[in-house]
């Protein structure tokens, strides 16, 4: 393993500007960091580019064997002094490794369109930790892929890399989709759409049969399910009996999206990867 000491060495510049979004765009890459991302991210088949990591951090065992898997798929580790690894770092308490990446997404043409569809789709959530959070519930529940509509929060930013705990790796991601195309998509694939939206249209979330191809649709934490969406699709909301008005975007899909999966679990229909 090659070491880097200079906090201006070419490798650290690269892993600092994907913490900016215009870079991630630019180059198609991102940053995974932290023991268990960088484990989730070895395990997976996404491209790999290269991994910085502590000779502190290098002495934990899960380290090295996380280095070990890498070395295998020959992607490059260096051994980093600390002043290089903080600027490389977006973390205010570093766990001492980290991964760039090349970003993984697909088009929705490219969706799976045979047997029971389950799909989350963000409709321009704003808040990154939602956005994560939601990624992993979908994984968690077995959803077949994750539709991130135009004005959607970036789903490689550090927080939503870090709040889907690696489910990011699991699912099929398709970012900046058009309202349009997911229509247009939904109708060629005979998939029922539901918006979780409160108004006077909307039944109980857990009234309607999500043991059909099935999507889901949540909106922003300010205006919530946009206009655009909202009007073309029944409308689901989540009972409630206390004095709050309302929850935050991500719990409301954890309830929607495991009632999904409670009706479909009992059908047998869940989908295991």
């Amino acid at each position: 393993m090659e070491r880097i000491e200079s906090a201006e060495n070419p490798k650290i510049k690269q892993a600092a500007a994907l913490h900016m979004r215009k870079e991630r765009e630019r180059r198609g890459e991102f940053i995974a960091e932290g023991v268990r991302l960088t484990e989730e991210a070895a395990a997976a088949s996404w491209p790999l580019l290269f991994c910085l990591v502590t000779e502190e951090t290098l002495q934990n065992e899960r380290v090295q064997a996380i280095v070990a898997v890498l070395e295998k798929n020959r992607c490059p580790v260096y051994i980093v002094s600390p002043t290089a690894y903080k600027k490389a770092s977006a973390t205010n308490t570093p766990q001492g490794i980290l991964l760039a990446m090349k970003r993984e997404t697909v088009p929705l043409s490219s969706l799976q369109t045979e047997g029971m569809q389950f799909l989350a789709v963000l409709d321009k959530i704003q808040d990154p930790g939602n956005a994560g959070t939601i990624i992993r519930t979908a994984d968690a529940v077995g959803c077949t892929g994750i539709v991130a509509l135009e004005g959607t929060v970036d789903l490689f930013s550090d927080k939503t890399v870090r709040s889907s705990m690696g489910s990011l790796f699991h699912l099929p991601i398709v970012v900046r989709a058009t309202h349009e195309d997911l229509f247009s998509y939904m109708r060629e694939n005979r998939i029922s759409c539901f918006a979780s939206m409160l108004d006077k249209t909307a039944v109980p979330y857990f009234s309607v049969d999500y043991r059909q191809p099935v999507a889901v649709v949540f909106g922003n934490e300010g205006n919530g399910v946009s206009a655009e969406m909202g009007e073309c699709m029944p409308h689901v909301y989540i009972p409630m009996v206390g004095k709050t008005e309302s929850l935050n975007v991500g719990t409301a899909a954890a309830i929607i999206l495991y009632e999904a999966f409670r009706q479909r679990y009992a059908l047998g229909v869940c989908q295991q990867r």
